[in-house]
């Protein structure tokens, strides 16, 4: 491999001998598993600098440490053979002396030169024959979302012999402005995608591998999920851990936060005390005002829950509005997903959250994999984050945000109420969340509390509905608003319903759940201080 830079007297080019750590006017020799790499100059100047990596393997120690390894019809046949290809290509060995030789390099450090490290550089690397299943589109697929410039040509498999045709093999270029750690990683990774052919045991550790290598490029990959199969030789525990892994670095991006605070819906069950929503409000049924002659005790009916509540009054409204496909958004363990399955109106139940312990937790719950294949079909359990648009999301007749907005910084309300009335523009929209003003009636909370840790804000009535009409008005919905528990004279219901309703599609079932006196709307206010909640 070559990798050569322009550049100028007050920037040489020479410069890339900081970067890389090898002084351009040295020849270097480096033992790795399977041969010798060498490192040297062609040539090394202020306006162009050239640096080769020459790995020279040595097919009888290739032979010996495969131990026999890839007797067969499959690629890695090659492996097994004295004689092979292994030696003139840019494979999967190559990757491993190019990790070797170019560690620091690739880690971005640059301890002489450290303003060096994050500078795009002109950058051209050419590998005179990297496999690639005979395909030079895949290539081009590969590295031209990441910025490059490519060129692949197919390699012959004898010039002399035209009517051979193509070998497997292509002569790759790549051009464009790139920091050269991140241009070091993108091979390290692709090569041994295009490869296919790992020489070596895929581990666990190999997911760190190529999380560490594809940081800040593999999240948003086109390709991402052929890259990862291929760089895990399709071991599919490691394929789909990654999978997770990357998806959660794509939410994490998207919410401007780290991924350690995105999957953080579900208290860990080693946590003790660990506090849900769901707990809080069993322990706080009676003060909602639940039903039923007691807390407990020998032959007393349980208390009705705000949960339970909640969700009656949520299906309710979904039947109202004759919705068949339903998306629970912000689905957390499955609690609402469940009781959707349970009616056959329900034709198809997306259940999304950014959590993917919660979404575990939901699969078990449900039974996923011991669900019958017709109950099975109807369901779809997907992680993802409102901070975006999602296609996924197209094309249902009804949304729930239940419990959901609260959980979300004021500022970013905006992004999601695209994401939802704006993007996916199902027909009718249930959201439900605290009202603040319940709060006194809750026995074991401290004034000026909310009612879970994560919550951002709790709004009052008149604050919730501004925001509702706010929302109404600039998507093209209706809104009602019913109460979900019993109402108190003084601070009202414990939880408050708004139903929106896509004014081009909607008919004369304007019905809503909860009192006559609930449904009311408000008139639009000339300030948003319910986003200052």
């Amino acid at each position: 491999m070559t990798l050569t830079t322009t550049g100028t007297p007050e920037a040489p080019a020479s410069d890339l001998g900081f970067l890389l750590h090898k002084h351009p006017e040295r020849a270097q020799r480096f033992d790795t598993a399977h041969g010798t790499a060498h490192v040297f100059y062609p040539e090394a100047g202020a306006e162009r600098c050239t640096v080769a990596l020459l790995l020279d393997i040595d097919p009888v120690a290739l032979v010996r440490r495969g131990k026999g390894k890839g007797r067969g019809k499959g690629p890695d046949a090659s492996l097994a053979q004295y004689v092979n290809d292994r030696p003139y290509a840019a494979s999967s060995l190559f990757t491993v002396a190019l990790g070797t030789v170019f560690k620091t390099a690739m880690h971005g450090d640059c301890k002489a030169r450290p303003e060096l490290a994050g500078r795009a550089l002109p950058l051209r690397i050419e590998l005179p024959a990297v496999p690639a299943n005979g395909d030079p589109g895949l290539v081009e697929r590969l590295f031209a979302p990441l910025g490059w410039t490519v060129t692949a040509e197919s390699v012959a498999l004898d010039t002399a012999f035209p009517e051979w045709g193509d070998s497997r093999y292509v002569r790759l270029v790549l051009e464009g402005e790139q920091v050269l750690a991140e241009a070091l990683r993108h091979l390290y990774v692709l090569l041994p995608v295009l490869d296919g052919t790992k020489h070596y045991w895929a581990s666990a550790d190999e997911v760190d591998k190529l999380l560490r290598a594809g940081e800040g490029w593999l999240p948003t990959h086109p390709e991402q999920t052929y890259i990862t199969r291929r760089y895990l030789r399709y071991r599919s525990s490691l394929t789909r851990e990654a999978s997770e892994r990357l998806e959660l670095l794509r939410l994490a991006e998207s919410d401007d936060t780290e991924a350690k605070n995105i999957d953080n819906a579900v208290p860990d069950a080693a946590d003790e005390g660990a506090e849900t929503e769901e707990t809080e409000e069993t322990e706080g049924a009676t003060a909602a005002g639940a039903t039923g002659a007691g807390a407990g005790g020998v032959g007393t009916p349980r208390p009705v829950t705000l949960a339970s509540r909640r969700r009656a009054a949520i299906i309710e409204a979904l039947r109202s509005a004759h919705a068949g496909r339903v998306l629970d958004l912000g689905c957390g363990e499955g609690s609402l997903v469940k009781e959707l399955l349970k009616d056959s109106r329900f034709t198809h139940v997306l259940g999304m959250d950014v959590s993917q312990r919660a979404l575990q937790i939901a699969a078990r719950r449900l039974r996923v994999d011991r669900m019958p294949e017709r109950q099975a079909a109807r369901l779809t359990l997907a992680q993802g984050s409102l901070a975006y648009t999602d296609p996924r999301l197209d094309g249902y007749d009804a949304a729930v945000l239940s419990e959901v907005i609260e959980h979300v910084d004021p500022p970013r309300l905006a992004t999601l109420a695209y994401t939802v009335f704006g993007a996916a523009r199902p027909a009718t929209v249930v959201v439900t969340t605290p009202n603040a003003e319940y709060n006194v009636r809750w026995e074991t909370l401290p004034a000026g509390h909310v009612r879970h840790h994560d919550h951002r804000f709790e709004w009052d009535r008149a604050q919730f509905r501004r925001w509702a009409d706010e929302v109404a008005g600039e998507y093209g919905y209706s809104v009602t608003f019913g109460p979900v528990g019993e109402e108190d004279p003084e601070v009202g219901p414990p939880t408050q319903l708004a139903r929106f309703t896509r004014t081009d599609t909607a008919t004369t079932d304007t019905e809503t759940t909860g009192s006559a006196t609930a449904r009311a709307t408000t008139a639009r206010p000339t300030t948003k201080e319910g986003a200052a909640a």
